[in-house]
């Protein structure tokens, strides 16, 4: 099964706090999973993904053996890209790919998009440019921020603008840390959030959300850690994106490329912001008394509880799913588990999707970290959903953004970095429509369901 000579090279881009610290939780895995050391050496003789070379689409291999990640690491200050510089990994990264600035957008997205990040943009494309042309087969880039920080938000947005222009027919995929319901940490995140994602709806082809909230419930409730750190988060966020991730940088039963989550997942360009669950999420002292089958860890996906941001999709209707097993999985069972899910009232799928899933499985178990808070398990799946309950999570951004803006507070922060006032509107008129977006398809699906009664 030598699938891999085509190569599909990845480029993650690492953005702001979030987005570095992300980074690191997921390349740390990624080294775990290739068995490649933190200096970047692979001792031959752990050739780990049984001989083949798929790893080779995250990692670039350099004449003296050393392994080096197809990543760039941005942000407009120093402090937490210092830590990769100074940290376990120093040695994987070349000193280019971590590029920083002298002053931080100060939560502010106008700083990031207009003034401090202006000043860094070109260097970072630079870079950027320097590890596309290493590619043979570039499919696209992975881009990690958070909606809410400064540099997260308006950095982002000002760089996907960018490679669009710079590489138009690539794929671009964000994992994005969502402003949480209850848990904040900046004041104007409503601000940041809808000025980010009015620019990038047209720029971005996938972007799984993630809420801080969300996995801190999950931390306490499934792993019993009372006060859960960044780094437990991150962790968690860094099992899903592996997940996703693994069937280019591994053999597999049935692999599913970049390109194949956007033709499953996205039914019309403007809805494309799928539900990411990952199951089974079980500390060690649980995982011994638990048989952990595929009908299980396939039915724990479709429960609330383990929904990766907080709203409830048994109030909205699926558009698209997309099942990626990992482990000892074979399709019989992962068949029959999903039969099972089609039988039960609470799983809706909208009329005009009749089929609604689509598989991938992977023969590579998933890694745990020494020391992390996950069990070591042999199978293992990630669940990307398109549902229409996501618009609660809008809805309740909108509301936040809509009480603040109508006392225009802290908009003078924003105008003094150069946006104009009428950007505000504009992306709040954006939001809206993209929240009628998704309500005429939970419209459309009810509907139908009531002419069917008749």
């Amino acid at each position: 099964m030598k699938k891999m000579a085509k190569k599909r090279e990845c480029i993650s881009i690492h953005i702001g706090q979030a987005g570095v610290q992300m980074g690191n939780a997921c390349w740390e895995l990624y080294c775990l999973e290739h068995g490649i050391h933190p200096n970047g050496q692979m001792p031959s003789d752990t050739t780990v993904g049984y001989g083949d070379d798929s790893f080779n689409t995250f990692f670039s291999e350099t004449d003296s053996g050393k392994h080096v990640p197809r990543a760039v690491f941005v942000d407009l200050e120093p402090t937490v890209v210092d830590e990769v510089r100074t940290g376990t990994y120093r040695q994987l990264f070349h000193p280019e790919q971590l590029i920083t600035g002298k002053e931080d957008a100060a939560n502010n997205y106008a700083r990031g998009h207009y003034t401090i990040g202006k000043e860094i943009i070109d260097l970072t494309l630079d870079r950027i440019r320097r590890l596309t042309e290493r590619c043979r087969g570039l499919q696209g880039f992975l881009i990690f921020h958070s909606f809410g920080g400064g540099t997260g938000s308006g950095f982002s947005s000002l760089l996907m603008e960018r490679l669009s222009v710079d590489y138009p027919k690539k794929s671009k995929l964000t994992f994005s840390i969502y402003p949480a319901p209850q848990v904040s940490t900046a004041v104007v995140e409503p601000y940041n959030a809808i000025l980010y994602t009015h620019p990038t709806l047209e720029h971005c082809e996938v972007a799984f959300i993630v809420d801080n909230q969300a996995i801190y419930e999950l931390c306490r409730r499934n792993l019993s850690i009372d006060r859960p750190t960044y780094t437990n988060l991150n962790r968690l966020i860094g099992q899903i994106v592996s997940s996703i991730t693994a069937s280019l940088r591994f053999d597999g039963a049935l692999n599913v490329d970049l390109t194949e989550f956007q033709t499953n997942l996205v039914p019309y360009p403007r809805i494309h912001f799928p539900l990411a669950t990952y199951a089974p999420v079980i500390s060690a002292e649980k995982a011994g008394h638990e048989r952990i089958t595929v009908a299980e860890i396939t039915n724990s996906c479709f429960e609330p509880n383990h929904q990766m941001v907080n709203c409830d999709p048994r109030r909205g209707k699926y558009m698209a799913v997309c099942m990626l097993y990992r482990g000892d999985v074979v399709p019989k069972d992962v068949n029959a588990a999903i039969a099972t899910i089609k039988r039960q009232k609470h799983v809706q799928f909208v009329e005009w999707c009749p089929t609604g899933f689509k598989v991938g499985i992977n023969y590579q178990p998933p890694t745990v970290v020494p020391g992390g808070d996950l069990a070591k398990v042999e199978r293992a799946v990630c669940c990307l959903c398109n549902t229409t309950a996501i618009i609660e999570a809008w809805a309740r951004i909108d509301n936040k953004f809509d009480l603040m803006y109508a006392k225009r507070a802290f908009v003078h922060w924003f105008v003094g970095e150069g946006m104009e006032e009428g950007e505000f509107a504009e992306a709040r008129e954006d939001l809206a429509a993209l929240e009628l977006d998704y309500r005429e398809v939970q419209e459309d699906a009810t509907n139908t369901d009531d002419e069917e009664e008749y």
